[in-house]
């Protein structure tokens, strides 16, 4: 009889972590050949929108949205940062931070923030931030604007949705 311990290959698989894959993300959302995933997190927060006059359409409204408030939690759960705006600003625990300039989107599912890909800006600071050169915002749940009416009666007021995304940062190899 062979007494010696089987190797569990789920286990292992299981216990070493998955590096992040874009296969599954649509094509204008995918960070370019030549970099690597620097840090993963999951924003936790809110979206507020505005109830405004509806652009170039006059009598018309719309909710506008006025900027996030998240936190950023590592995948084992712990705060490492931050993500609020405008501008778009995603800032490490270490005090770096980086602002972007958005340069794709594309729909996920019904009800839920489109995918994202963000150009960073040079860092602020020395630390986790520093070297990032993408972002993508991926592994949606909810954030789209409210369903509740936007009218000239209710103009002006805010509305805040709950969300959750994941975020990508990226670095050249």
């Amino acid at each position: 009889m062979n007494t010696k311990p089987l190797l569990c290959l789920t286990c292992l698989l299981l216990a070493a972590p998955a590096a992040f894959a874009q296969t599954s993300l649509p094509d204008s959302i995918k960070v370019p050949d030549g970099h690597k995933v620097t840090m993963e997190t999951t924003g936790v927060g809110e979206i507020t929108y505005e109830c405004r006059d509806k652009a170039n359409a006059a009598g018309q409204t719309e909710w506008v949205f006025v900027g996030p408030k998240a936190v950023l939690n590592d995948r084992s759960g712990k705060q490492v940062g931050t993500y609020f705006g405008p501008p778009a600003t995603w800032q490490a625990k270490d005090g770096s931070k980086v602002t972007g300039t958005q340069l794709a989107v594309a729909p996920s599912s019904a009800g839920n923030l489109p995918y994202q890909l963000v150009k960073a800006n040079p860092a602020e600071g020395q630390g986790a931030m520093t070297g990032v050169s993408f972002i993508q915002r991926v592994a949606l749940k909810g954030g789209v604007a409210p369903s509740a009416e936007c009218s000239t009666a209710n103009k002006g007021k805010q509305a805040v949705v709950k969300y959750q995304a994941d975020y990508i940062f990226w670095a050249a190899k």
